[in-house]
């Protein structure tokens, strides 16, 4: 089953509290660090960003990483259900219930969600990922690894949103877009990708209106 990021041991995690605020953290795969939010957001390289060569199957997705029968989305479903499916035969998933945060709604039943790579797979290799190896690209494109990676929403949401950053689209929902501003940054850092200037303003405006909190995360790459 889906496989939640891990702690650090504490002195790893105190040591980096105490680094200087804008450091980049060091670029050690694995390594845990735990730094607030704006601080994060401040470490992130500022690059231009392009689409040249994207292609959507270059980040091969839903795959049954664990060999449990379960593919990466079912995977995302039955960890984030409100109320749990019933699994039969190769994880095939009747009934349940989720919440989509970006819209404050309700799905009665798993072929109801989407499952939306929190950084889409496209703004992935925009900033960065389009150097990446294919290994790479389909690691990032079933994280399990962070649960803040991958989330189940709505259909409408989730088109809604398509390949944009937070410079073009934010969650209907305000309530959510506080956790969704911390998360994108998280993700970003985890994998090492860098945000174009007008992500780079949006986020600011976010990071001026949400708690400065502490975010821990794994280096995954």
């Amino acid at each position: 089953m889906r496989i939640l990021a891990t702690l650090a041991a504490t002195g790893a995690a105190l040591a980096t509290l105490i680094s200087p605020a804008h450091a980049a953290p060091a670029a050690d795969p694995g390594t845990s660090h735990t730094i607030p939010v704006r601080s994060l957001l401040d470490s992130l390289p500022v690059k231009d960003e392009t689409r040249a060569g994207y292609q959507r199957s270059a980040f091969k997705h839903w795959v049954d990483a664990d060999k449990d029968g379960c593919n990466t989305r079912a995977e995302v479903l039955i960890e984030e259900a409100v109320n749990a499916p019933e699994i039969t035969g190769r994880c095939t998933l009747t009934g349940g219930i989720w919440y989509s945060p970006y819209d404050d709604t309700y799905i009665q039943g798993a072929r109801g969600s989407d499952i939306d790579h929190r950084v889409p797979l496209a703004e992935a290799h925009d900033s960065g990922a389009g150097e990446w190896t294919a290994a790479e690209r389909e690691a990032y494109a079933n994280d399990l690894g962070d649960p803040r990676s991958l989330i189940a929403v709505t259909a409408r949401s989730n088109r809604s949103k398509a390949d944009q950053d937070p410079a073009t689209w934010m969650p209907p929902s305000e309530a959510n877009r506080c956790e969704y501003f911390t998360q994108w940054v998280t993700v970003k850092s985890r994998w090492g990708l860098a945000i174009d200037a007008s992500e780079q303003q949006a986020l600011q405006a976010l990071a001026d209106q949400c708690p400065n909190e502490p975010v821990t995360y794994e280096l995954a790459r």
